[in-house]
């Protein structure tokens, strides 16, 4: 079968993705003409999938690359039941998904409690969205997990996160092309592809998709979505055509690009950190959940110093902010006797001698 200029492209960036992580060719018979079914004990990949045009794509090519390569390909759908007919849009998601020859195809329907303290609903639906992709990666041992986060989900991103979390050089950095979650590879194999080549791709493979109604693809392009929509969609609606119109070009491509840069930058920052914290820090000791050493962090970089401090809350749970971040800074190396500092979700942080704890209350 002739594939287009999109579509080579796009089966080239899931190979590349998928070798990054060390899922290449199990042998080379998948190297010959016609199709071979992999071994029984060949890897697994798992392709998240919601029904949507980037993810049906996703699908769609990654069942090419995996008879490529000789390994099994199959799906997940998450059933948040957010919306009526949330039912529905699953299960022809999952014939979609059979339909390509993905196999196993699984659906999880799950229940999004409301929102917890310092979380919007949004972050709950995707925190138990994460939790049933986990547990169906552990059930059916994938070795990998895909998600279809494309350049301009990828774009949108940093723009939320530069302007709502003033979060630095991770704002800039973007998603990563791979992390892992409770144990779970997950990859991004579509960062470098927009979401009209993914719309290109559905049509080429005659596939037709759904789309979220929380997305505004319904509202004309000239209005503004209003605040009721998710920030998500108004930025993807309206801040970012505006955007490209006010630098007469796509912004997209030139934000994602920089995120490449950052990443590099990140990951030696994170290089750094984590001398800093296995240096520094110790959980459950003392009475308290974590104990940080002030010397170790009072000679380490500011730089290096907050981002220890922000990974032990992090891993605890708690919702970051600047200031509780410079708060308990300021424990190590402007130490006056201050007091118990309160910290949300329930925690509270004080200083004792030489170290640092981290408390549950009560």
């Amino acid at each position: 079968m002739a594939y287009s200029a999109t579509m080579k492209k796009a089966i080239g960036d899931v190979r590349s993705a998928l070798a990054a992580v060390g899922i290449s060719r199990q042998s080379n018979r998948f190297a010959e003409h016609g199709e071979h079914a992999p071994e029984a004990d060949a890897p697994t990949i798992l392709v998240a999938c919601s029904g949507g045009r980037d993810s049906l794509a996703l699908a769609a090519v990654s069942h090419i690359v995996a008879g490529l390569l000789g390994v099994h390909c199959g799906a997940v759908i998450v059933d948040h039941q957010l919306q009526a007919g949330s039912d529905k849009v699953a299960l022809a998601a999952a014939q979609r998904c059979n339909g390509l020859g993905l196999d196993p195809v699984i659906v999880r329907t799950i229940e999004v409690e409301g929102s917890e303290s310092g979380r919007s609903g949004e972050d709950a639906a995707r925190q138990a969205r994460y939790d049933a992709i986990v547990e169906t990666a552990r059930d059916t041992v994938a070795a990998a997990v895909l998600l279809a986060h494309t350049r301009d989900d990828q774009a949108e991103t940093v723009v939320m996160d530069v302007l709502t979390r003033s979060a630095g050089i991770d704002a800039l950095a973007g998603m990563p092309p791979t992390f892992v979650r409770d144990g779970v590879r997950f990859v991004r194999p579509f960062l470098d592809l927009s979401r009209a080549q993914t719309t290109a791709i559905c049509r080429e493979r005659d596939m037709s998709w759904w789309d979220d109604p929380t997305n505004g693809d319904d509202v004309p392009a000239d209005q503004p979505l209003p605040q009721n929509y998710p920030l998500r969609s108004r930025v993807r609606h309206t801040l970012m055509p505006y955007l490209s119109n006010f630098f007469n070009g796509d912004v997209s491509v030139h934000l994602a690009q920089g995120t490449t840069i950052c990443q590099e930058d990140k990951d030696f920052l994170e290089t750094a950190t984590n001398e800093v914290y296995c240096k520094s820090v110790s959980w459950n000791m003392q009475g308290a959940a974590a104990v940080m050493l002030v010397k170790p962090l009072a000679q380490a970089h500011p730089a290096i110093r907050r981002r220890a401090i922000a990974r032990v809350l992090a891993e605890l749970g708690i919702p970051l902010s600047k200031r509780h971040v410079l708060s308990i800074e300021a424990l190590v190396i402007d130490w006056h006797g201050q007091g118990t500092l309160s910290l949300p979700s329930g925690y509270s942080v004080n200083r004792q001698k030489h170290v640092i704890r981290v408390c549950k209350n009560g």
